[in-house]
């Protein structure tokens, strides 16, 4: 759902993201509380007329990305700094946000707390390398697990934003062939993690058939 932020300073898309709950990819044991809490939805919002759907992904921190605390959010636990120090053309003023490296503290904490992330957070992001690792950190959220198998841990969240952004497409928007020079580029990630821990990484996890078809397998999985 999209729709334009009220107010005269600056004017937003605000789109609800459908972040459907999707299958384990992974062993067991990667995650100690997979899906603890079921994921349904997550607030974006970027400035009107700004989307960049051509940003390639690589593993640096992303740029003009950060989730926003909401206001009244049951979150002081969670490491914060000023949201304008991150997210542009927003018209953010105080808004306060989680520090963009306290990712973990987030994972852990809203884990620890059973705080639902959508109360909590919502997203600011300008670019397609940003909100897919926006999208990559949403899945840590609401997937908790030591994080002690690295290569495993990361790839199960790969497929999963790759598989939401999928079902955004429309209304991002992002072309087919975006998404999958995307795709491409996780891919070499993912290669080069396992490489490092000397693990075996088959490809085809993160083949486009294999990611799409985890989003039919989630609509089978409601219906039933």
């Amino acid at each position: 759902m999209v729709s334009a932020s009220p107010g005269d300073r600056l004017t937003a898309r605000v789109v609800r993201l459908a972040t459907p709950p999707l299958a384990r990819l992974v062993p067991e044991g990667v995650f100690d509380a997979f899906g603890w809490c079921d994921s349904d939805e997550l607030e974006w919002r970027t400035p009107a007329g700004s989307w960049d759907s051509s940003t390639p992904v690589d593993g640096a921190d992303p740029a003009r990305m950060v989730f926003v605390l909401r206001p009244g959010a049951p979150a002081s636990f969670l490491p914060r700094e000023l949201a304008r120090l991150h997210a542009f053309g927003l018209g953010l003023e105080e808004e306060e946000a989680l520090a963009p490296w306290a990712i973990d503290d987030a994972t852990d904490g809203l884990y620890a707390r059973r705080i639902r992330p959508r109360d909590a957070l919502w997203l600011a992001a300008d670019n397609l390398n940003a909100l897919f690792w926006g999208l990559h950190d949403w899945a840590h959220f609401h997937n908790h697990g030591p994080f002690e198998q690295r290569a495993w841990t990361e790839l199960q969240c790969d497929a999963t934003s790759l598989a939401w952004l999928w079902e955004n497409r429309a209304d991002l928007p992002l072309a087919e062939a975006a998404w999958d020079r995307l795709r491409g580029g996780v891919v070499a990630l993912s290669r080069a993690r396992f490489a490092a821990e000397g693990r075996v990484f088959d490809e085809r996890t993160l083949g486009a058939e294999s990611v799409q078809a985890l989003l039919g397998a989630c609509a089978r999985s409601t219906r039933s």
